[in-house]
């Protein structure tokens, strides 16, 4: 049986909760509070330590193990997330034709809303294609602040 570790971590944008097996990181979502009593590993270590390097200025790209858990589709859009880069944005029928989908622009959306590993794959990156920042799990006023500290939406 997989251990899995648990940790959090205290971002400018409130409370990020890490979950991780020794070998990858599987979930990374902000949360309001802990809801238990986390038991920290390497790689939610690794984790925390890349969290705050972004959030510092000194990280752009993330070098860390991932283990996305849903359908094969989700997980094609997932690993698409991670090709954009850092400061830039991209609209859902972007990522739909980037995957081989043009017509799956909804199933995109939908796929892209229950991204289990925010931030390192980059959800928040993903616009409207009138380029209105839309849907975002944390709260659109996180993804517009990630944008902005990224340097993708002006101050």
């Amino acid at each position: 049986m997989t251990k899995n570790y648990l940790d959090y971590y205290d971002s400018p944008l409130g409370l990020i909760e890490i979950r991780a097996t020794a070998e990858a990181v599987t979930y990374l979502e902000f949360v309001e509070e802990a809801q238990e009593a986390g038991q920290p590993g390497v790689m939610t270590e690794r984790a925390k330590q890349q969290l705050a390097d972004y959030f510092a200025g000194k990280r752009r790209d993330f070098d860390l193990p991932l283990a996305f858990e849903g359908t094969d589709f989700q997980k094609l859009v997932w690993r698409q997330l991670l090709t954009i880069p850092y400061g830039q944005i991209i609209s859902y029928q972007d990522l739909a034709k980037e995957i081989g989908k043009p017509d799956a622009v909804r199933a995109v959306g939908a796929a892209n809303g229950q991204n289990p590993i925010a931030i390192i794959a980059p959800c928040h990156r993903v616009i409207g294609s009138d380029g209105h920042l839309t849907g975002y799990g944390g709260g659109l006023w996180r993804k517009e602040w990630l944008l902005k500290h990224e340097g993708a939406l002006l101050l």
